[in-house]
């Protein structure tokens, strides 16, 4: 087997490890949502999500990019069997997030009053903020055991915590909220669940680094820690451009719209987490993946592995984002009733991103941190807000809530661009436009079928949910194969990738076997 073939049949064990810890998490937290949208008001839902963008800003200016860079090492220092490495690269992590943890989460609480009066205009989410400025330092600890996890191999834990924490949250918020503490309880809720989290990471954490006591660290930590910020700095101050942006746009957001128009908004945004079910996993484990090739030595490999990962990801990315698209309507009001009326177009619209995936948007960063060119993804950042911020300052004045939509999904375009223009110049690697047209084309023509079908009924949302849906999977399977977005090289690189899979195969090979039949019959090299 291949060197290639053999990470693809990893990421796709990897992969699954955390495609059912995501999926798992978020059918609780969306359930989670469903009891919390209607136990509170649009409005106060609107209040509960400007208080929890405080934190979500600050923490932008926590990682440094030493998450990132602990992926990266752990994965390459395990490749190359050096386990002193590996637990200096966690110790040294653990220690730099948990003092920016601890300093920022002091710098929201005293800062609360005047982010809440001079910044939002609402003096009475002071409380609010104040509280969940202890997940800054909980995220910290969240994020550093994910990171390790992933890069050590260990996605199966990074799915438990996920789990685990969807749970707290789903337990205690609606709680705190039926017993009268409103938005209040929502947000201590959250916070504990997120406090509890961390807690149990550290334990996981810890539990790890003991395994590797007798190896010990040949470089001193704080050796270690300058390694990882010369690596992580530009993927961290790519991270602080793109999380300014975002939070200057929810800035904007909550000057020029109302509260009743952001409860609608964070119902679309929450739904919109499904299509997280499958992009999420690609994302996190492509990383460590490329982390394992040379681009130098390995070219060719990192070629095929590139190419390959951007197809099929828009095989699992780019469908589940059409039937979204598609039965939109009936799913937010299945799920959040129909007091949210103007939830439906904004999902439409803030799916519209993800089909970014068939133009490589999973891999393209992931391929050039993978590589050490973290500066070059910082440039794309760069450009991606060059253009944003003067985009918001016209289209949200005018346009509200969908202003914000259009502005991330324009800005992104250029960067997207210049990034696959990089990728050839450098690696001679590109995507198949062809396999993402064809994808493209297979799916809105399901997504079309499922959508007029379920337009022209008058059953009740639930039931138009579920016909659009069993349709949409339908077709779709019939499609792929049929317009030659999937050929029989490909699903036999499937079956094999999904050995690892246990009982799953049970659902996709008849599946597979389907589609190949009905699959043209082309060589690998062409898609």
């Amino acid at each position: 087997m291949s060197k290639a073939a053999k990470m693809a049949e990893a990421s796709v064990k990897g992969g699954f490890n955390l495609f059912w810890g995501q999926a798992i998490s978020n059918i609780i937290m969306s359930l989670g949502v469903i009891v919390v949208t209607r136990l509170l008001s649009p409005s106060d839902y609107g209040l509960y999500t400007i208080a929890l963008t405080v934190p979500a800003f600050i923490t932008i200016f926590r990682d440094w990019g030493i998450n990132t860079a602990i992926t990266r090492y752990t994965a390459q220092y395990t490749q190359e069997d050096k386990p002193g490495e590996v637990k200096a690269i966690l110790l040294a992590g653990l220690l730099f997030e948990t003092i920016l943890g601890i300093a920022l989460s002091v710098f929201s609480v005293l800062f609360s009053d005047y982010i809440a009066t001079s910044i939002f205009n609402r003096p009475n989410i002071a409380p609010l903020i104040q509280i969940v400025s202890f997940t800054i330092l909980a995220n910290a600890f969240i994020a550093v055991a994910q990171a390790a996890f992933i890069g050590l191999e260990k996605t199966g834990l990074n799915s438990v915590i996920m789990i685990l924490q969807a749970i707290l949250k789903i337990v205690l918020m609606p709680t705190l909220i039926i017993l009268g503490m409103g938005t209040l309880g929502a947000t201590i809720g959250v916070t504990l669940a997120t406090l509890l989290t961390g807690i149990i990471c550290i334990g996981l954490l810890f539990r790890l680094t003991k395994r590797l006591q007798q190896a010990n660290p040949a470089t001193k930590i704080s050796k270690i820690i300058r390694v990882m910020l010369t690596y992580g700095l530009p993927i961290s101050i790519s991270a602080i451009i793109t999380g300014f942006s975002t939070n200057f746009y929810n800035l904007l957001m909550a000057v020029y719209c109302t509260d009743l128009m952001i409860g609608n908004f964070q119902a679309a945004v929450n739904f919109s987490v499904l299509i997280g079910f499958f992009s999420i996993p690609i994302t996190m484990i492509l990383f460590p993946i490329f982390s394992k090739l040379d681009g130098k030595k390995e070219s060719e490999t990192l070629r095929i592995t590139f190419r390959f990962s951007v197809k099929y990801a828009s095989l699992l990315v780019v469908p589940a984002t059409i039937v979204v698209i598609a039965l939109a309507q009936p799913a937010v009001y299945t799920l959040f009733g129909d007091k949210y009326s103007n939830a439906p177009l904004y999902l439409i619209l803030l799916c519209i991103p993800f089909l970014y995936t068939a133009l490589g948007n999973l891999s393209i960063g992931n391929l050039l941190n993978s590589q050490g060119r973290t500066q070059t993804t910082m440039k794309l950042t760069l450009a991606n807000t060059a253009i944003g911020i003067p985009l918001s300052l016209i289209l949200i004045p005018n346009f509200q809530i969908i202003g914000i939509i259009a502005t991330n999904i324009i800005a992104t375009v250029p960067s997207q661009l210049l990034g696959l223009y990089l990728i050839r110049k450098k690696y001679n690697a590109t995507i198949s436009w062809r396999s993402s047209a064809r994808i493209l084309t297979a799916s809105a023509a399901a997504g079309a079928i499922a959508y007029i079908v379920t337009f022209q009924i008058s059953f009740s949302s639930w039931i138009k949910l579920a016909l659009g849906g069993t349709l949409f999977i339908a077709t779709i399977i019939l499609f792929l194969p049929l317009t030659g977005a999937i050929n029989k090289a490909d699903i036999q690189n499937l079956k094999e990738m999904q050995k690892s899979l246990g009982p799953v195969q049970r659902i996709s090979t008849p599946v597979l076997d389907t589609m190949q039949k009905l699959a043209p019959r082309l060589p690998t090299t062409q898609d």
